[in-house]
Parts: C-alpha cells; structure tokens; sequence
C-alpha cells in the first residue's frame, strides 16, 4: 500500500513538472514527501538503500505521469481549462495545512516574513511573464547546443526541485518546453516502431538535458538541505508564500483561459475540481 502510495505521489509530482504554471516541488509538498525526498537525494550515497526506497517509487510515478498522464492532463486543459486549472490548484491548498504544522506554535520572525514576501513575488512576477516564449529552440546535434541543453536541463530541474517554482514554466520562457515536450514524443514514438536513427536523434537532445537535469537536481537539493538546517523558519515561511503565490501564478499563466471560459457552469464544476484537489493532496499527503 505505501508503494502504491508513493507511485501515486510521483506521478502527480511527474503531471505538474510536465504542466507550465504548477510547480512539481509545490506537490512534492502537498504530498508530504519533500522533506523526505530532499533527504533522500542528499544522502544518496550515504543511505543508499534507506534513500532509493524513497526516490525509485517516486521516479517510477513520475515517469508515469509524464509519460502516461500528462497527454490526458494536456486534453483536459484544452477541453476543460477553468477546472483542470482548479483541481491543481485544489492540490497545492491542499498540502497547505501540512507545511503550517511545521511553523505552528513558533513567533514569526522578520526573516520568515522577508522570505515569505521574496518568494511570493518571484512566484507572481515569473507568472506573469511566462506567456514571453521565444521562437523554437535550435536542438540540433553539435557542440553548443550541447553545451546550451545541458545548462537548460540544471535550471530546469533546479526550479523542479523549489517548490512553487514550474521547472515547465522556466523552460517555456527560455523558449526550449515545446521542442523538449516534442523530443520527448518523437523518443517514445521511436521506441514504439523501434526506429534506431530517430531514438539517436531524440537522444542526442535529451541526454545532454537530463544530464543536466540530475546534476540540477542534486546541486539543488543539497543547497535547500542547508538552507533547512541553517534556518528552517525561514525556509518554511519561504515555502509558505511559494504555496500561497501558486494558485495566482497557476491564474496569471492562464488568464485568457479563466477569462473566456468564466460561466455559471464552469464557476460551479470548477470550485468542485477545487474540493476534489484538495481532498485528494490531502489523502495522499497523510502520513
């Protein structure tokens, strides 16, 4: 059942780092394993089999929901905008309660209130210059693009590991999330028809970027491991107002979406995906 558990975990943590606007360390959160899964990748070495217990159902989960989930996830924002924007911001309220249980009890200190404000406005202020996306990237084969991917792939997954940040949305300003998402299609369509040259081709992109994304990941987790041991407050209250800033980024990214969509109806089945959301970060963030 814990298995089962944590599969799930990963692979709503895999749909949001696939989805522009939702931050797959914010679910990481909601879900209750961030801590853990922090742990985990700092001491990889160290605790080896203790931390692959924790990172391997995770992984498997969130290559499900990238691979399986996020094309169903990517139908419904086009079908459904207005309520698969509000489930997933039902997802980050959610965890909400969880990461206040960490501060409840203790004064508000200056640093936690400027590392809330800080965190919030980088959240609201990326939000709202994440539509800026540039033409294509340029990903064929060579040198600097090399070179170019593998710098994507740290920042990427380096802002998939803070929760609040979409490590999507940072590829989408850069101007790479389309031609990754692409990539990745062409990869998995590839291994389907088994089509060598064209695995070749969608490999020489992302290698170099998932390279980067585990150097990213890791370089990462082991700052915000210190950040938490050094001050944990203040790393609290800091994730406190990324949580908070979510669901006005999640608006801010979409707002044509909510603005064209907005009816009695959508009003009505939205605030449902809302509740359902939430009781589902809720269920599956419960120890």
């Amino acid at each position: 059942m814990n298995l089962l558990k944590s599969i799930l975990k990963g692979m709503v943590i895999g749909v949001a780092n696939a989805i522009p606007g939702v931050s797959g360390g914010t679910m990481a959160v909601s879900m209750g394993i961030y801590d853990k899964l922090i742990h985990a990748l700092t001491h990889l070495f160290k605790e080896f089999k203790k931390s692959m217990q924790v990172i391997v159902p995770i992984l498997i989960g969130a290559g499900l929901g990238v691979v399986v989930l996020a094309a169903v996830i990517e139908k419904m924002f086009e079908a459904i905008p207005i309520q698969t924007n509000m489930l997933f911001i039902g997802l980050i309220i959610g965890g909400l309660p969880i990461i206040l249980n960490k501060v409840k009890g203790q004064k508000v200190s200056a640093g936690g209130v400027i590392g809330f404000l800080v965190f919030f406005v980088i959240v609201v202020g990326l939000a709202a210059i994440g539509e800026s996306e540039g033409a294509a990237a340029d990903v064929s084969f060579g040198f600097v693009n090399v070179l170019k991917l593998f710098g994507v792939g740290i920042v990427a997954a380096a802002t998939m590991v803070i929760p609040g940040v979409s490590g999507s949305m940072m590829l989408m300003i850069m101007g790479y999330y389309e031609t990754i998402i692409e990539v990745i299609n062409d990869f998995v369509k590839s291994i389907i028809a088994f089509d060598i040259d064209a695995m070749l081709t969608a490999m020489g992109v992302l290698v170099p970027f998932g390279i980067g994304a585990v150097f990213g990941i890791f370089a990462i987790a082991k700052l915000v491991e210190i950040v938490f041991e050094k001050a944990p407050l203040i790393a609290y209250w800091s994730i406190i107002g990324l949580i908070v800033s979510s669901p006005i980024g999640i608006i801010l990214m979409n707002k044509t979406a909510f603005v064209e969509g907005l009816n009695p109806i959508s009003i009505i089945t939205g605030l449902v995906a809302l509740v359902a959301g939430g009781l589902v970060a809720l269920k599956l963030g419960g120890e």
